[in-house]
């Protein structure tokens, strides 16, 4: 497995979906998945996509300008750290963000994230 071409389908995977359908993203967590958005901590698959699913805009679109990553420890995990710009519709102006996933193998041999932080870049 090419930890590069991971993490890249993975970066496509998810921003495609929230781009899309974010109600389908629950998929890719887990009861003890954590994501951290803008410093608020939602734990949990069901409360995550509650969360998501609420924000206050309903279409935008993910333009991806870095994908970094590293493996992580012995499980086989990964840190995927994105960075780019979000449009939301209907705004002239893009905003910046950053986001970091740790994924984790599953016995099925795909990936699901066990943490999410997501942060806009103010400057």
């Amino acid at each position: 497995m090419d930890p590069e071409a991971v993490a890249k389908a993975f970066v496509d995977h998810y921003y495609r979906t929230f781009d899309g359908n974010r109600a389908a993203l629950g998929g890719l967590y887990h009861d003890a998945s954590m994501l951290t958005f803008e410093g608020d901590k939602i734990q949990g698959a069901v409360a995550i996509v509650a969360k998501l699913t609420s924000l206050p805009f309903q279409q935008c679109a993910h333009a991806i300008s870095t994908v970094d990553f590293q493996p992580s420890g012995p499980a086989g995990g990964m840190l995927v750290f994105v960075s780019g710009s979000l449009q939301l519709a209907g705004e002239s102006h893009t905003l910046k963000f950053s986001q970091m996933f740790h994924l984790m193998p599953t016995p099925q041999g795909s990936f699901y994230v066990l943490n999410d932080i997501f942060r806009l870049n103010y400057a």
